[in-house]
């Protein structure tokens, strides 16, 4: 069945993964999905927080905003309001999950890897697209430094939902805003799962229907690390 936008009930809208766009920095990737559009950067220091002061661990720290035009109304700066909200805490976390479980700290030594995912436009999905897109980036930020062994696995994310009762792949923000049921679904490149988020939002939803939506989001997920490897690889300045 057609969607909207043309795409079949297991289609991905289309992606686009520029490498390297911020010359600066030691690795990042701007990355669209659809009309999502995420900047997401990838920062080596040495040094960890205090708490790991000579453990000899690493630690990754990663950080999500909503740039002020990304909606269709302004997004104040949470800075000006002189704290983060629950949802940005709440998305950092999840990215910092994600990326840590696929991270070997031990290898790393004392260093601290900074994740900065900053929305640019939003059309549903953010989160999941940060994911991935922060996986690029810190894998280039690791293969600049030779360091791309301490990466286990690959990590990507997608969500999913029941849209007038049939299971739709990669939901945009009109999707998304009248699903009966909504998942956000993190895995690794071996059929892992990370995390599972999971709302019916009207009702209630079976476990038939959870596990239709857990199989379609894992091969969607599969799709996106085919795109990863090719955007990790790509030669610098490409």
């Amino acid at each position: 069945m057609s969607r909207d936008d043309g795409r079949r009930d297991d289609g991905l809208r289309p992606l686009d993964l520029i490498p390297d766009f911020v010359e600066l920095a030691n690795g990042s990737v701007l990355y669209s999905q659809g009309k999502t559009r995420v900047l997401c950067t990838a920062m080596v220091e040495d040094g960890v927080p205090r708490w790991l002061h000579r453990s000899g661990r690493g630690w990754m720290t990663a950080e999500y905003s909503l740039l002020p035009a990304s909606t269709g109304e302004r997004v104040a700066r949470e800075a000006s309001r002189g704290k983060q909200g629950g949802r940005t805490v709440e998305i950092q976390r999840l990215i910092g999950r994600a990326l840590r479980s696929v991270c070997d700290f031990q290898a790393l030594g004392e260093r601290t890897l900074w994740l900065d995912c900053d929305v640019i436009q939003a059309d549903g999905g953010t989160r999941t697209a940060s994911i991935p897109g922060a996986y690029v980036a810190l894998a280039r930020a690791l293969n600049r430094y030779g360091m791309g062994h301490l990466l286990t696995g690959q990590v990507a994310a997608v969500s999913v939902g029941m849209v007038n009762a049939l299971p739709y792949l990669d939901l945009d923000y009109s999707e998304d805003s009248t699903a009966e049921v909504d998942f956000n679904v993190v895995m690794t490149d071996d059929d892992r799962l990370i995390e599972v988020q999971g709302t019916a939002e009207h009702g209630a939803f079976s476990r038939q229907q959870m596990d239709q939506m857990v199989d379609l989001a894992a091969a969607g997920i599969r799709q996106l690390f085919t795109l990863q490897r090719a955007a990790i690889d790509a030669p610098p300045g490409e």
